[in-house]
């Protein structure tokens, strides 16, 4: 065990992270073995947009959860592989519609066995008596409800000096 994992909830951004790349390493080995050329952080918008075929970039953020500026380079990245392509929306042209390409479709179509794979080796290695996939799912409740900065804030030091009483 590392000095990391001691330190408990401290470090719980870091061994996030680093279960994040494990898993994204490895996936990306997995659809390499299997003679596919992508990147594992690809991953939600293809899906997203495999299941919504057209959605703003606005809505595909929403979607994955990521910031706009952070899907707006995932996009570029896509649009530069040819795997998505956008197009001006007819009622408002400051919106860009997002879709699958032709390449992206047949990419999606060869990655399909691929999930089953995935999802299998996924399920049995979250097959723990603390299922941290619900637990994933909590957490991301409560954070919905109450921030990560407003539940550190509850526990700041008091000022007493700054106090007039």
């Amino acid at each position: 065990m590392s000095l990391l994992d001691e330190s408990g909830p401290l470090a719980i951004a870091t061994r996030l992270l680093r279960l994040s790349e494990q898993i994204r390493r490895d996936g990306f080995l997995v659809y390499k073995e299997n003679g596919i050329d992508f990147q594992p952080k690809w991953f939600p918008v293809l899906y997203i947009l495999h299941h919504k075929p057209v959605l703003s970039v606005l809505e595909l953020a929403a979607e994955i959860g990521y910031t706009h500026p952070s899907t707006i380079t995932l996009l570029k990245e896509l649009e530069k592989e040819k795997l998505v392509r956008s197009k001006k929306d007819k009622q408002d042209e400051r919106k860009r519609l997002i879709q699958l390409s032709a390449k992206g479709e047949a990419l999606l179509r060869q990655m399909q066995p691929v999930w089953h794979m995935i999802a299998a080796a996924a399920t049995e290695l979250l097959d723990t008596p603390h299922n941290l996939l619900a637990a994933l799912t909590e957490v991301e409740n409560q954070l919905s409800e109450k921030s990560f900065l407003a539940r550190a804030k509850a526990y700041a030091p008091t000022n007493n000096a700054a106090d007039p009483k």
